[in-house]
């Protein structure tokens, strides 16, 4: 996942989670449970308190913050203006919006 579409789905701050949500047991966003076939690992992402981590997320989570970053994101982005296929970061919330939003 691009970093650029990573930082638009408005992950919490790691110094603020619980140890099941910075472990990837839960949900970052709402309290669901995740297991192997429910997680939505969202990539790698660098975090100044806890350097490297694997955020995951349940999958309506990721659809809908995936959706509205979306929207944020075409409105700023001439590429995606014209086509949201020529923009890595647009084309990657696009297909997150498609296979989890529900």
């Amino acid at each position: 996942m691009p970093p650029q579409a990573l930082d638009l789905l408005a992950l919490p701050d790691f110094g603020g989670l619980d140890a099941d949500r910075a472990r990837g047991a839960v949900c970052l966003w709402c309290p669901e449970r995740l297991t192997a076939e429910t997680a939505v690992g969202l990539g790698e992402y660098t975090d100044p308190e806890a350097g490297r981590w694997w955020p995951r997320a349940c999958g309506p989570c990721v659809g809908r913050r995936a959706h509205g970053a979306l929207y944020t994101h075409v409105t700023l982005c001439e590429p995606c203006v014209d086509d949201v296929g020529q923009c890595e970061t647009g084309l990657t919330l696009t297909r997150l919006v498609r296979r989890y939003r529900r």
